[in-house]
């Protein structure tokens, strides 16, 4: 499992009974986690009054409960800093298990001792983003959802990463990729976190475990002759991370490493599974 721990703006205090606690700077929030299956004792004290909860609906969906909470507030990780606040759907804008991808991004442009180009799909609020660029990589940041990518700007301006070599793309992905393919454009290094389910623009139907390996196979024509890495995370449960690797390396050869992001969890001293991730390499 690749742990991210090296936080000190997060911590997940504790998990129990399908939620989490968490301290996000100097606030706690509690929120749903399907694969916290286990009832632990709720012994720690940020259980009692959290500074926010989000429950989920029976009939669908779910809310925020908060107490005075401002709108947003600022994280910060490895010299970068995040705008997080309370979304819809339980969200926060940031993956905290994802800064163990981050450092794995970071120190490879940076040992690759040429100039790095980095093409970043369903790049959401932009940490992968803010990392290759921190690191030196020229990136094109390309996500569907026009609020997410004016977040990912934000973040980068607050850790001053504003005048980096970034292209903040608006568009469907696959369309996107096709349409770079076509103009003959090639990219070091492919990053993706592709969702479990979703329509595009058309109302056409995206579940991953059906358009993962297609999708893959066409990321591949927009790879340079000399390609640094491919780096694939998912949150869909049940898919396995070496299902990933075997997509990556039956389309691409070389080399590859797949397994659990986790968190480490304070109150057991265990991790809690957040998801899988491989990472190709050529």
């Amino acid at each position: 499992m690749w742990i991210a721990d090296k936080w000190d703006d997060y911590e997940l205090l504790d998990c129990s009974d399908g939620e989490k606690l968490e301290r996000w700077g100097r606030y706690t929030l509690v929120r749903p986690d399907p694969q916290v299956i286990w009832r632990t004792p709720k012994d720690h004290p940020g259980w009692a009054k959290p500074d926010a909860r989000y429950e989920r609906s029976q009939s669908g969906g779910g809310r925020w409960y908060k107490g005075g909470l401002p709108g947003s507030w600022q994280v910060g990780y490895g010299g970068l800093t995040f705008n997080v606040g309370m979304m819809n759907f339980k969200h926060t804008g940031l993956f905290p298990e994802q800064a163990v991808n981050w450092e794995y991004i970071t120190g490879k442009i940076r040992s690759a001792d040429r100039k790095i180009s980095v093409l970043n799909l369903f790049a959401y609020t932009g940490g992968a983003t803010l990392a290759a660029a921190a690191a030196g990589a020229s990136v094109c940041h390309v996500d569907a959802a026009r609020g997410m990518v004016g977040r990912a700007k934000e973040n980068a301006a607050s850790s001053g990463l504003g005048d980096k070599p970034v292209r903040w793309i608006v568009d469907d992905c696959a369309k996107f990729v096709e349409r770079e393919i076509r103009r003959g454009r090639r990219y070091d290094a492919l990053i993706m976190d592709p969702p479990s389910y979703g329509r595009g623009p058309s109302g056409e139907v995206w579940k991953l475990e059906d358009g993962l390996y297609d999708f893959v196979k066409l990321c591949a024509g927009a790879l340079s002759d000399d390609p640094l890495f491919v780096l694939i995370s998912s949150y869909t449960t049940g898919l396995s991370p070496s299902t990933l690797m075997y997509i990556t390396r039956s389309l691409l050869g070389g080399s590859a490493k797949c397994g659990e992001l986790g968190l480490p969890v304070t109150s057991f001293g265990l991790a809690l599974p957040c998801g899988a991730a491989c990472r190709w390499e050529g």
